[in-house]
């Protein structure tokens, strides 16, 4: 405003012209022209001349905005695949798995796997002018924590779509408050056994223990509300605390930033591992995806302290707690007694047991992931626990005692149902002769064969031509045992070495041996 107040004043008072008026100041005549003009042209079309001239003397110049230039990175093609990805979100918030939804970073990272390059800026205004609202920012305060000194634990959500059939299943993620080291299990349900047994995997893999655990309001942690700011532990939480010797602190109600990490990390976890992936065929395979992920995310730069998850961790590692030299056992005892079936029931499953059992009490321990049944201390059966409603969880072999009674009920029986590959077999070779297999199935938990050293034996008898399949010729193979051949390695440097030596001892015991001999023999001549 200072350069055009000199250019109207020594043009209009002083009656310089435009070329002096350029070489006093050092700026383009093209410049003085355009400010003298619109001057003018101010004067021209005022009524008052003297208070046009004040007003255009005291207001800012005012510059022509070039027009923007094309936004190149951001094209049709561009646009399309990020509106894919919104369309995709939305598919996904229809089904109930809004949080396992794509965040703006993560279409960034995914146009950039596509070979696009463009900008985070570039994306979120772009989405932004799709859903026509303003994007707002949160304030954080950044908090300072002592290495080995806090970790923390919450429960996360996750649906996946296990052998075809969607679940919901429950994520229990732990992190670490300095170096955000994360690790997280997958379970079916947030219950006491499932909290207990991840802390014991979890100390297990670190190989020590943290000082302070941080926990938010959780049934399985609070047992209740003693007064507005206290909470009484549960039992299993004060049993993990005595086993492995850490403190534990609870958040206040409705405060989920004050363990701000690990809130953080389920919602994090969970979308790195579960939005480009959600189907399984068991849950022990989304375990390993799961596994794999956090490998992946522990070993990447960290933005502001340009280190890896691992490295800060492998920092206080040596600063842990020790871990004590037993695990804590978690499960839950209780007796139950054996029903007509042979089974027991636990929350609507029933589990088979050995058949002479019926109408007895057995002893069993249910842990969050199988069943184990004792009878006067010995255990008589294993299952995988399940976690549907009135389902039922058969083993054949409970039923060889009553099979051999009753032949005519294997084929229609659920036993011989629950398993494929006796199915099959059964059908193929044995369906006219039910005593016979009952005989295989009895030779081979005597013999403790398993399925795979079953089906090579009949793959190598189908093999032979053999005309017709026997329980004797199955049993045949079954017996002879494949013979190993010995296998050689070569001596390395040190055992060669060693002879060497020794060959050199047993020389030298020859040769003394020789020279007594020798001067006994003289000293008799003599």
């Amino acid at each position: 405003m200072y350069t055009k107040q000199e250019i109207i004043i020594s043009s209009f008072r002083d009656g310089k012209s435009q070329r002096q008026i350029a070489r006093d100041l050092q700026i383009s005549r093209k410049t003085i022209r355009k400010y003298l003009q619109e001057h003018e042209k101010a004067l021209q079309s005022a009524v008052c001349k003297e208070t046009a001239q004040s007003c255009n003397l005291s207001s800012e110049p005012v510059y022509k905005m070039a027009t923007p230039r094309l936004r190149l990175k951001l094209t049709r093609e561009v646009e399309t695949v990020i509106d894919e990805l919104l369309e995709d979100n939305e598919r996904k918030r229809g089904q109930g798995l809004r949080k396992q939804m794509l965040k703006k970073k993560d279409i960034l990272e995914e146009l950039h796997r596509r070979g696009f390059d463009i900008g985070y800026t570039t994306v979120c205004n772009h989405i932004a002018r799709r859903e026509n609202r303003v994007v707002t920012k949160e304030a954080f305060i950044r908090q300072v924590y002592q290495a080995g000194e806090t970790c923390e634990f919450d429960w996360g959500e996750i649906k996946l779509c296990i052998a075809g059939k969607r679940r919901s299943l429950q994520l229990a993620v732990f992190t670490s408050a300095f170096s955000n080291y994360r690790y997280a299990f997958i379970y079916e349900r947030q219950d006491t056994l499932a909290f207990m047994e991840s802390h014991v995997r979890f100390f297990k893999t670190i190989g020590g223990v943290y000082r302070e655990m941080v926990y938010d309001n959780m049934r399985v942690a609070v047992a209740r509300f003693v007064g507005p700011h206290e909470k009484e532990p549960t039992r299993s939480l004060l049993q993990l605390r005595g086993h492995y010797q850490f403190r534990h602190r609870f958040c206040n109600i409705c405060r989920g930033n004050e363990k701000g990490h690990v809130e953080r990390s389920v919602e994090y976890v969970r979308r790195k591992a579960f939005a480009p992936k959600d189907a399984f065929a068991d849950i022990l395979e989304a375990q390993q995806w799961l596994d794999a992920t956090l490998k992946r995310l522990n070993a990447g730069k960290q933005q502001g302290t340009g280190k890896s998850a691992d490295e800060l961790f492998s920092q206080e590692k040596n600063l842990l707690g020790k871990h004590p030299a037993m695990e804590l056992v978690c499960s839950e005892q209780v007796q139950l007694r054996v029903d007509k079936y042979a089974t027991i029931s636990y929350r609507t499953n029933r589990y088979s047991v050995p058949d002479h059992l019926v109408g007895e009490f057995v002893d069993v321990s249910v842990r969050s992931r199988e069943l184990q049944v004792y009878v006067q201390n010995k255990r008589v059966a294993v299952h995988v626990r399940s976690y549907e409603k009135h389902s039922w969880n058969v083993e054949i072999e409970h039923y060889l005692s009553t099979f051999k009674k009753k032949p005519g009920a294997l084929a229609g029986s659920l036993a011989l149902a629950g398993s494929h590959y006796l199915k099959g077999l059964y059908m193929d070779y044995f369906q006219s002769e039910p005593r016979e297999f009952i005989d295989l199935l009895t030779y081979c938990r005597g013999q403790m064969v398993s399925r795979e050293r079953l089906e090579e034996s009949l793959k190598r008898l189908l093999d032979t031509g053999c005309q017709g399949i026997s329980v004797e010729k199955l049993r045949a193979l079954l017996g002879n045992k494949p013979r190993v051949n010995p296998t050689w390695e070569p001596e390395d440097t040190i055992s060669i070495k060693a002879k060497e030596q020794l060959a050199g001892i047993a020389g030298l015991m020859q040769k003394t041996n020789y020279d007594g001999h020798y001067q006994q023999a003289n000293n008799s001549i003599q």
